[in-house]
């Protein structure tokens, strides 16, 4: 599903370096080799997560399209200098780094999250609801994204997502507007992009005053966070797109949802988990008495974000996360549930 949104969205150029949870992802591109020449893009299996990222430098002067994947987060940490050197620049062409978050059951490496590297990089994160029509969308979205605000988009698929099945509604493949041969034949370099005194220190300031304004401009017109359920409620939660799901089941086990998301409770998801848009938000909250935040992982990143807003604000509303949700480990379906029920015993008896 993932190739076959990228193929659709006219990327120039594609790359990444083996790891679970997605290394199926470049078994796939690998296969689809006669493909991806007859459109015109170049792949590369890359020796690692940082000369991966590397490769999206062909965005920074070029409108080309780009994606890269491997493995989070042991993978992003090895890709970290060159992300942050993508990130310091700013792209031209859209550029997509999809991380298989090797996090919960079935990972085979040390518990943490990816999400400290995009906010410290100014790296816009999606968290996409797992199922394949919201996937194939955010490879469309973060490529749109990226390029409205200048910005490399990180998008995560949890081990869950590698295993969700379904369909989608497939388009034609669509040739990249520039391929990487083109821009070879017709080199362009600004040295403004160039991540070294004077320039590094605009591009700081350009993060602040012009990439993300732009961003959440692009996020809020582009309904790319969702919310399901009444407009008006007591009590609301607020969730990770990645915990969709999970959190439906929940619902449904008390009683409060179906099988196919109709929810009697007001869920906020949270498909960009970074940067947070803080008038979706407290809109989101007006009226209401508390709300959860379901945050799987530690630290509590959106969490503390959230609260800050509400403070700033003056809002009156009780936010719940870590305490009624574990402060860390895997939420699974159990333990939504009971964090899903203890909340509701709390502020919805």
């Amino acid at each position: 599903a993932i190739t076959k949104a990228l193929l659709e969205n006219g990327v120039g150029y594609v790359g990444g370096y083996q790891g679970a949870p997605i290394s199926h992802l470049m078994d796939v591109l690998a296969d689809a080799e006669d493909i991806l020449q007859e459109l015109g893009v170049r792949f590369e299996s890359n020796a690692s997560e940082a000369a991966a990222t590397a490769m999206l430098a062909a965005s920074v002067h070029y409108p080309i399209r780009g994606a890269v994947t491997f493995k989070g987060p042991v993978g992003v940490n090895v890709a970290s200098d060159a992300l942050a050197n993508l990130a310091s620049g700013g792209v031209t062409g859209g550029a997509l780094i999809i991380v298989g978050e090797d996090y919960g059951e079935g990972s085979s490496i040390m518990q943490e999250r990816s999400h400290a590297f995009a906010m410290k990089s100014s790296v816009w994160l999606l968290d996409p609801r797992p199922n394949l029509p919201s996937i194939v969308d955010a490879v469309r979205l973060g490529f749109e994204l990226s390029e409205a605000s200048n910005t490399p988009v990180m998008m995560l698929v949890r081990i869950r997502a590698c295993h969700v099945h379904g369909s989608f509604d497939a388009r034609d493949n669509v040739p990249p507007a520039l391929s990487v041969q083109d821009a070879l034949s017709e080199p362009r370099r600004d040295t403004s992009r160039i991540v070294l005194p004077p320039y590094s220190y605009q591009h700081e300031q350009e993060k602040i005053s012009k990439r993300l304004p732009a961003a959440l401009k692009y996020i809020r017109e582009n309904g790319l966070n969702e919310v399901f359920g009444p407009a008006e409620a007591k009590v609301g939660i607020v969730l990770q797109g990645g915990m969709y799901n999970g959190v439906i089941r929940a619902l449904q086990r008390l009683g409060l949802s179906d099988i196919y998301g109709e929810t009697t409770v007001p869920l906020y998801v949270l498909n960009v988990s970074w940067p947070i848009v803080e008038d979706e938000f407290l809109d989101f909250c007006q009226g209401k008495d508390a709300v959860l935040v379901v945050e799987e992982g530690t630290p509590a990143f959106i969490e503390m974000a959230l609260r800050s807003l509400l403070h700033k604000a003056g809002a009156p509303v009780r936010l719940a996360g870590k305490g009624t949700v574990p402060e860390a480990g895997e939420l699974t379906g159990r333990i939504l549930l009971d964090a899903v029920a203890a909340f509701l015993r709390a502020f919805a008896p």
